[in-house]
């Protein structure tokens, strides 16, 4: 059998909705790399965003900021920042509509001055939407959700990601879009993909892209590819690769275009469609 490249998405496919690896996918992969195919996470996530425990199961590297970043083996084969410019402008245009703000980098998460307390209830609300209990999210802080979440740093920077904000309306989303027409603009919520946040990122940049970079660098044939995902974000991703897989949690549109529908990602779903894919 050729060896495939397998994509995955962290949030809500390869990590669950309490942020929990399932054991069955960490066996998954580990069975699939011993069978000699390449494993690399696909996410929204920035590198300070990746928990220790996605490095230790063992993977080939990973393609992060929904595409802005790839990196191979500890290699960075690609890395497309928001301009210094741009990042004062999109910073200085928060701050004038009071909206709160973190600023994701390789370096961390730079969050605003009054984060900590406008994210409480929105990160509540998104680990509600993530399917957590009411008791679980009671004393739930921004931190306990978003990793390598950094207070009083320098605001201004020139080694952005992507830019996430609360959105007090949607009209926050519409306008953010109208400013800056030349950047990505985009929303996320969490399960049901409701708008909870707005983001701002380079424009042009898919996970697709970045699967087409990294299979150039590793001179593989686009064939052999596999991802995984469960969100609108990931459908690009889907399409470009040989194989499109959604997990049974995904969202109406991603389970409407896939090529293969597995379980929940509560469910063993990763293990399962690795099981039918023969990748064990």
């Amino acid at each position: 059998m050729a060896k495939k490249v397998i994509f995955l998405d962290v949030d809500g496919t390869l990590v669950d909705y309490h942020n929990r690896i399932p054991e069955s996918a960490v066996t998954a992969i580990r069975k699939a790399r011993e069978k000699g195919h390449h494993v690399y996470v696909c996410t929204g996530r920035s590198r300070a965003e990746m928990q220790p425990e996605i490095w230790e199961i063992g993977i080939d590297g990973m393609i992060g900021g929904n595409g802005s970043y790839v990196e191979h083996h500890g290699q960075v084969i690609m890395h497309q920042l928001i301009s210094k410019e741009e990042a004062k402008a999109i910073v200085d245009w928060l701050h004038g509509r009071g909206l709160e703000f973190y600023l994701e980098s390789n370096n961390g998460l730079f969050a605003s001055e009054n984060f900590k307390e406008a994210a409480r209830p929105v990160m509540r609300q998104y680990a509600l939407r993530k399917g957590k209990a009411e008791a679980e999210v009671e004393h739930m802080e921004a931190e306990d959700a978003l990793h390598g979440l950094i207070y009083g740093g320098e605001l201004y920077r020139d080694d952005l990601n992507k830019v996430s904000f609360i959105l007090n309306t949607y009209q926050d989303y519409l306008d953010s879009a109208e400013a800056f027409p030349h950047l990505k603009a985009g929303t996320w919520g969490g399960r049901g993909e409701t708008a909870l946040f707005g983001d701002l990122g380079v424009k042009d940049i898919t996970k697709a892209h970045a699967i087409d970079v990294l299979l150039g660098h590793l001179h593989a044939d686009k064939k052999n590819t596999i991802a995984f995902g469960d969100a609108k974000v990931d459908i690009p991703m889907l399409e470009y690769c040989e194989i499109g897989v959604s997990m049974g949690n995904g969202g109406p549109e991603i389970l409407a275009m896939a090529d293969m529908v597995t379980d929940d990602v509560e469910e063993n779903g990763l293990y399962n469609a690795f099981a039918s894919l023969d990748l064990l």
